[in-house]
């Protein structure tokens, strides 16, 4: 699926919860998508960075940048105290939006 046809939104909660599990690069986050979604989900770097950038100016992800084991320095992306809260205010906007679809979709 392509970030464009996801909901607006939805990338967002994505990369709070992919940094509540870890902090990750850019890159890591990229991938993880991936793997977690079966190759479904397929980021682009113009949607990635700009979430990851509007993310951070928010207050709900915090960047660093580290040296990689090949020595590069790379942004490495944590989930702060106000993410957590966000994420979990998403989270349950999303259960709530997810039963009201899934009521419809199920109904005659």
């Amino acid at each position: 699926m392509k970030p464009a046809a996801l909901l607006q939104g939805t990338l967002d909660v994505l990369i709070l919860k992919l940094l509540h599990q870890e902090p990750r690069t850019g890159w890591a986050i990229s991938a993880r998508l991936r793997q977690m979604s079966n190759e479904a989900l397929q980021v682009s770097h113009g949607s990635l960075y700009p979430a990851l950038h509007k993310l951070e100016h928010e207050g709900w992800i915090a960047g660093e940048w580290q040296a990689t084991e090949t020595g590069r320095q790379a942004k490495v992306y944590a989930l702060t105290k106000a993410g957590r809260q966000q994420l979990k205010r998403e989270t349950e906007q999303w259960s709530r939006l997810s039963n009201a679809v899934s009521a419809i979709l199920e109904s005659a």
